[in-house]
């Protein structure tokens, strides 16, 4: 009998390398996105659409899916509560996608259970404005509590880069090739060298992801999605240095908080923090070494590779 997943929302940097991987392990793959995609292989479908209820109930009319990974972020958790019981009661298995940045920086290197910024922060302007670390910590725990004994997964991704975003520090996008080709340094605090990076190339995040979906012993669990790199800052921008001839200047954290007064919760508890990740939990669950992925130069590699072919 095929086994088919869904992927909502899976058109994107982590969704793409998802449904790649699942692919290749021999399942059919449905993706609900908004991007103009063409499928080129008959077990993978797209359909340009919201994911809205009406439509959600219109595929599970046809469908019971082995797993569902559910890409969508929920701003208001009453939101993600709404819609639950619909994803829950059409599929064996659904994967819920949280943060690494729920972490606090308590933990070093980051384990599953390390301290969840929600858990212990006293800030009262994170908990009234923050809407991203905090709701995904709200939904994990509406899990925990309140859904305890039904097929979830919790997974807790890093920043994945691919060609739609190179991440070096807050700056995302296409924005460390904008810099390297007009030969203007890019302004990164110095304080930020020698952290680590929360980073990882998002064709092994998909590939653990993909892994897991379809992995009962991953029920009622929670994992980092990493294959734990672990390089600092400084090292990643080294390797754009070498790789697009991009110049960094490291500047003072004043010079960068005036220069980017966006960024916010963002930069304060997450990217100012070291961000080392213990992958033991993940990488036991589907099996594989270290070894088995690629390094974030050889992603960089990769995606640039990808960009040219543009």
């Amino acid at each position: 009998m095929e086994k088919r997943v869904l992927l909502i929302a899976g058109g994107g940097t982590l969704g793409t390398y998802t449904y790649k991987e699942l692919l290749a392990m021999g399942y059919s793959v449905d993706v609900i996105c908004l991007e103009d995609h063409v499928s080129t292989d008959e077990r993978l479908r797209f359909f340009k659409a919201y994911a809205t209820d009406e439509y959600l109930q219109g595929m599970f009319a046809k469908e019971h899916y082995a797993a569902i990974v559910n890409f969508i972020h929920y701003p208001q958790t009453e939101e993600f509560k709404r819609v639950y019981p619909l994803l829950i009661q059409n599929t064996d298995h659904l994967v819920f996608l949280s943060s690494y940045r729920i972490y606090a920086d308590e933990e070093h290197p980051i384990t599953e259970n390390a301290p969840r910024l929600a858990d212990v922060l006293t800030d009262e302007k994170f908990f009234a404005e923050e809407k991203y670390a905090l709701p995904k910590s709200q939904c994990e725990d509406f899990l925990k509590n309140e859904c305890a004994s039904d097929p979830w997964t919790i997974v807790r991704p890093v920043i994945s880069f691919s060609d739609r975003r190179l991440d070096l520090y807050t700056h995302s996008g296409t924005k460390v090739l904008e810099y390297a080709q007009r030969g203007e340094a890019l302004l990164i605090p110095a304080e930020a060298k020698h952290k680590t990076a929360g980073l990882d190339w998002a064709g092994n995040s998909g590939k653990l992801i993909a892994r897991l979906c379809v992995n009962p012993k991953a029920i009622g669990e929670c994992y980092t999605i990493s294959s734990a790199p672990n390089l600092t800052w400084g090292e990643v921008a080294e390797i754009y240095e070498e790789l697009i001839g991009l110049k960094v200047k490291w500047g003072s954290e004043e010079e960068y908080l005036e220069k980017n007064p966006q960024i916010g919760f963002m930069y304060h508890y997450d990217r100012k923090y070291d961000r080392a990740v213990d992958c033991t939990k993940v990488l036991n669950a589907v099996g594989m070494k270290k070894e088995d992925f690629a390094s974030i130069r050889e992603g960089i590699q990769i995606e640039l590779e990808k960009l040219k072919n543009k």
